[in-house]
């Protein structure tokens, strides 16, 4: 299977080809190293890869026998290693799969490899001094986000259809947005977080996927979605397949425009074009779009100061855990400055602080909550500018605490946090492109608790009357020769 042949296809795709007998997994899985091999180079997108394991059943499942990369975090791969992008962790090796990695398997998918992060995922750019920068494949100079940078840059260039993902802050959306993908964040408790954790950074984290096509991350989520034994919390089932809802009508939705941010920066002009735009193409498709301000429920400065204390605590039980398990100094050796002053910030937040943050977590939900009741989906940018340089974030952040360093992260993306902390499902969508530079710009989108499925028929629409599919990065698996 050629290279070109091979990038031609979605996830599905692939799937279906391989269902009828045309390739087969042995086949699908060497295109997929020969495209990592092409680009992986350039981009830096893939930390560590393996050869295939047991190889799925054709037509098993809608994704049996399609390549498949998980991030370095969260999801755990027996015998293979997890690092989190971080040296204090080198050399960690998974003792077993979690209930996610499974559930990876039950879905027939193939993993190959462990991308890219970000240091404990602890930032919107993904810049590791472990593995050095994620380049963005659109223009190598710029990142590619994160802190699922390495999966985005790799589903991007062609190497696989679509990679594992989490996004505690934005990071499935912001990588996305930066490099022309779909990305949804699920609803909190969609996709279960154990065995060894009943939830990341206090429900704020989520499992999800980045994909080229919509029906990819639907058909994904059918399969991995659902509580596990001892989970805190779950989101009820949907009535049907997320797969299906790609298919259906939306109706007539109300949707609230929102294009100035929580924190009141500028957004740049072409992303708010961008926007605009799409409000005029949701329009002609008769929806019903009007401009509106939505309340967190608590200031800025609150919102922030809760995620900074939610952060940076549950950062000290990460990097005291791994310093005991390997006997390693917490110091620069091992933990990149700008964590350290996180870390130090977190030792010192006390067990009221916290249990404020949690009441801010609540409150924000409920206010979020409500708006939900006067517009089923809210449209904003994903990103408030274009991917920046790399090295970019570095600058302004030399000396921050833990709270001067989250101010400095949700400055760079102050959309896409607050429906982490409301715990309801949001997507962005390459629906548009910087006519300056060609890179492409994320629009997001948010509905209720538990409404993906709004979000699958809105977004099933909205590829089909804005296709992106043919735009493709400089950095493109499928320009390259193969034999």
């Amino acid at each position: 299977m050629k290279l070109h042949e091979y990038t031609r296809y979605d996830a599905v795709g692939l799937a279906e080809l391989l269902a009828r007998g045309e390739v087969t997994v042995a086949e699908v899985t060497a295109a997929a190293q020969d495209a990592m091999t092409a680009v992986n180079p350039d981009i830096n997108a893939v930390v560590e890869s393996w050869p295939a394991e047991d190889a799925p059943a054709p037509g098993s499942t809608p994704l049996a026998g399609v390549p498949f990369l998980i991030k370095d975090l969260a999801v755990s791969m027996k015998g293979k290693r997890v690092e989190l992008g971080s040296r204090l962790a080198v050399g960690n090796v998974a003792a077993a799969d979690s209930s996610l990695m499974r559930r990876f398997r039950g879905a027939g998918l193939v993993t190959l490899g462990r991308t890219a992060t970000p240091e404990f995922a602890y930032s919107t750019t993904t810049e590791p001094v472990l593995h050095g920068a994620t380049r963005n494949p659109w223009d190598l100079a710029r990142t590619a986000g994160g802190s699922s940078g390495g999966s985005a840059a790799a589903v991007a260039a062609g190497i696989t259809p679509i990679a594992h993902a989490t996004d505690a802050a934005g990071s499935i959306r912001v990588p996305a947005a930066g490099t022309g993908l779909f990305g949804l964040k699920p609803t909190r408790g969609r996709v279960s977080m154990g065995p060894d954790a009943d939830e990341v950074f206090n429900g704020l984290a989520v499992h999800g996927a980045l994909s080229r096509t919509v029906r990819d991350s639907a058909t994904l989520l059918d399969l991995i979605q659902g509580p596990e034994s001892g989970d805190p919390y779950f989101a009820e089932r949907p009535t049907r397949p997320y797969a299906e809802e790609v298919t259906r009508s939306p109706g007539r939705l109300r949707i609230g425009l929102v294009t100035t941010p929580w924190n009141g920066r500028a957004v740049e002009p072409a992303v708010h074009d961008a926007v605009l735009s799409t409000a005029r193409l949701l329009e002609s498709l008769g929806h019903h779009v009007d401009v509106t301000s939505v309340d967190l429920g608590v200031s800025w400065e609150e919102f922030v100061l809760a995620n900074a204390r939610l952060w940076s605590a549950n950062l000290v039980t990460w990097i005291e855990g791994f310093a005991r398990t390997f006997g390693r100094p917490v110091d620069e050796s091992t933990v990149e400055p700008e964590m350290l002053a996180s870390y130090a910030w977190g030792r010192r937040v006390s067990g009221s602080e916290f249990v404020h943050a949690l009441d801010v977590r609540n409150r924000v939900a409920r206010s979020l909550g409500a708006h939900f009741g006067r517009h089923e989906v809210l449209l904003t940018p994903t990103l408030p500018e274009l991917p920046v340089q790399v090295g970019t974030y570095h600058h302004g952040a030399e000396g921050a605490d833990g709270l001067g360093r989250l101010e400095h992260l949700f400055y760079r993306s102050p959309f896409t946090a607050a429906f982490n902390v409301a715990g309801t499902p949001a997507m962005s969508m390459p629906l548009a492109s910087d006519p300056a530079t060609g890179m492409p710009i994320g629009v997001q989108f948010a509905a209720g608790h538990g409404r993906e499925d709004v979000l699958f028929r809105l977004a099933g629409q909205l590829e089909q009357a804005a296709p992106w599919a043919h735009r493709t990065p400089t950095v493109w698996a499928g320009a390259v020769q193969s034999a």
